[in-house]
């Protein structure tokens, strides 16, 4: 058990090198899209122009909307472009023709969400329009507007009001709770036996399972590897 209170917080941001394919080469998440995952160094030539290509491409047909893995591959390429030419305009320059320095900003963003979020846009359970608004708040609030996306099926209309209104100061608990939600509130099914016991000690500690539940996933999260 950790006495220190010194856990780290859950990541927020990339934690992996731009450009580099770690959701869409991953076969377990992309199947067969992960032979096509394309790396983009921001410090190689080649790279960038291939960059410029595919966010050029990218902004014409939105990647095809029903491909996640193409428009993470996209917002790769743009998040690549950025960190290369320097800035948000000069990607937009370099990539030439409706390429505008907003979609260049919103699909970088995305790119830039932790894994943690990016591997439920691979799979399809976060639509990248809706990753487009979770990338635009910070910190853990990202996190929980995400987490409720999967836990409430969030439309993506909602995701972008709820993600304007923590932009404008309002905590994101408060701005779901506005759309109906509890943040924290999801469904869990278990094992009958394991069901049976946790309903017992929850009566006989007069709690509620779900404390209880809290009460040791804390416990476990504290362990030391």
């Amino acid at each position: 058990m950790s006495d220190h209170g010194d856990e780290q917080p859950p990541p927020t941001d990339r934690e992996s090198p731009v450009g580099t394919p770690v959701i869409r080469g991953d076969p377990s998440l992309t199947g067969e899209h992960a032979e096509r995952a394309v790396e983009f160094n921001p410090e190689d030539p080649e790279s960038l122009e291939l960059a410029a290509e595919t966010v050029a491409a990218f902004s014409e047909n939105t990647a095809g909307a029903d491909d996640n893995v193409l428009m993470l591959r996209g917002a790769a390429a743009c998040a690549a472009l950025v960190r290369g030419e320097g800035s948000y305009k000069a990607a937009a320059e370099r990539a030439g023709g409706e390429v505008t320095v907003s979609f260049i900003r919103k699909w970088s963003r995305v790119h830039d969400l932790p894994q943690s979020i990016r591997r439920h846009v691979a799979r399809g359970e976060i639509a990248p329009t809706a990753a487009k608004h979770i990338a635009r708040i910070s910190g853990e609030a990202r996190l929980h507007l995400a987490w409720a996306v999967l836990d409430h099926d969030l439309t993506v209309r909602q995701v972008r009001s709820t993600a304007s209104a923590v932009n404008d100061g309002t905590s994101v608990e408060t701005a779901l709770a506005r759309a109906g939600i509890t943040l924290g509130e999801l469904e869990l099914q278990l094992p009958p036996d394991i069901y049976c016991k946790l309903r017992r000690e929850a009566s006989l500690a007069d709690s509620q399972p779900g404390d209880l539940v809290a009460e040791a996933l804390s416990e476990w999260f504290e362990t030391d590897d």
